[in-house]
C-alpha cells in the first residue's frame, strides 16, 4: 500500500507561491528596463549619427565647390563667400555658388533652389589665405581679379551633447587660369 503524504507537506504553500510570482516579477521588470534602456541608446546613437553624415556631406560638398572654382571672382567675408564654379562633367558650364548661413542653416545657392546643408549652425566665419589670413575677399581694388591661395571656414554647430562646437575645413584653390592675352 502507497504511503500518502500528510495534509501539509503536499504542493506548494501559498508563501512560496507569492515569492516566486515576486521574483519571477523583478526579473520581468529589469528585462524590460534592460530593453528600454537598449532603445533609449541606439536613438541616441541614430542622431548623433545622422549629424555626423550631414557634417561629412556638407564639408564634402563644400570642399567640392572649392576645388572645382572657376573663371570669376571670388567674394566673401563674415558669414558668406561667393564664387564660381564648374560643373561637373568635362567642359561644364560655369555655375554661380554663395554660401551664406540664414536662421541656423547654412545655405548653398547653385541653380534655382538654395540647398539647405547643414542646420545648427550658429555662425560662420570665412577666411582667405593670400600670404596671411584676412577677412573678406577681395582685400582692395588691386586683388579683385586675383584669387586667394586658400580659403577657411569656421563654423560654430551645436555638437552631440547641444554644446557649441567649432569646425574648421581649410581647402587650398587651384591656381587662376590666365586670362587670354589679345
Amino acid at each position: 500500500m502507497k504511503n500518502r503524504p500528510e495534509a501539509g507537506q503536499s504542493g506548494f504553500t501559498l508563501i512560496e507561491l507569492m515569492i516566486s510570482l515576486g521574483l519571477f516579477a523583478l526579473i520581468a521588470v529589469a528585462g524590460l528596463a534592460l530593453v528600454d534602456g537598449i532603445i533609449n541608446v541606439n536613438q541616441r546613437t541614430e542622431g548623433r549619427l545622422d549629424r555626423l553624415a550631414a557634417l561629412q556631406r556638407m564639408m564634402f560638398v563644400l570642399t567640392s565647390d572649392l576645388d572645382q572654382v572657376s573663371n570669376g571672382r571670388i567674394e566673401g567675408g563674415g558669414n558668406s563667400i561667393s564664387f564660381t564654379r564648374t560643373a561637373p562633367g568635362f567642359g561644364g558650364i560655369s555655375v554661380p555658388v554663395k554660401y551664406a548661413v540664414a536662421a541656423g542653416v547654412l545655405v548653398r545657392g547653385a541653380g534655382p533652389a538654395p540647398q539647405m546643408l547643414l542646420p545648427g549652425v550658429a555662425e560662420a566665419r570665412w577666411r582667405f589665405w593670400d600670404g596671411a589670413w584676412v577677412d573678406r575677399w577681395p582685400i582692395d581694388d588691386k586683388s579683385a581679379d586675383r584669387w586667394p591661395r586658400a580659403v577657411s571656414v569656421d563654423l560654430q554647430v551645436a555638437g552631440p551633447s547641444g554644446a557649441p562646437v567649432l569646425l574648421r575645413r581649410v581647402v587650398t584653390l587651384p591656381a587662376k587660369p590666365e586670362e587670354p592675352q589679345q
